[in-house]
């Protein structure tokens, strides 16, 4: 709990305390400077997927292949060992994205509606 003992106002200027650099850069963004475009990097997820586990681990341990290449390559191998889809489905969601998810409610049942003075009971 705060106390006015713990409570230290803010110096001008510089704080420790203070983010002036703001949030950090998305992933796309960084891969933008270094002469990626995101359809770039869709088309390498989506080729890394596609390839076979020997081709995988050749990308993932070949230190000339580009750092996305190679982590995209380690998440899909680390799903094949578990046995799990999870990766691969998060990697194929923000290649592709997510479809559009409808639901259908349909209601079979009478709703009987009693009006009693100055009150309606549904």
């Amino acid at each position: 709990m705060a106390n006015e003992q713990n409570l230290i106002p803010f110096k001008k200027g510089f704080d420790v305390r203070r983010n002036t650099k703001g949030a950090p850069r998305k992933v796309v963004s960084q891969y933008a400077e270094l002469g990626y475009t995101n359809r770039e990097i869709i088309d390498t997820m989506m080729n890394l997927v596609a390839m076979t586990q020997d081709e995988l681990k050749d990308i993932q341990d070949d230190e000339g292949n580009t750092a996305l290449e190679r982590t995209v390559a380690k998440a899909i191998l680390k799903g094949l060992e578990k046995g799990s889809l999870y990766n691969l489905e998060q990697l194929i969601t923000r290649a592709i994205g997510k479809p559009k998810e409808t639901q259908e409610i349909t209601q079979d049942s009478k709703i009987e509606v009693i009006f009693v003075k100055d009150k309606t009971i549904l």
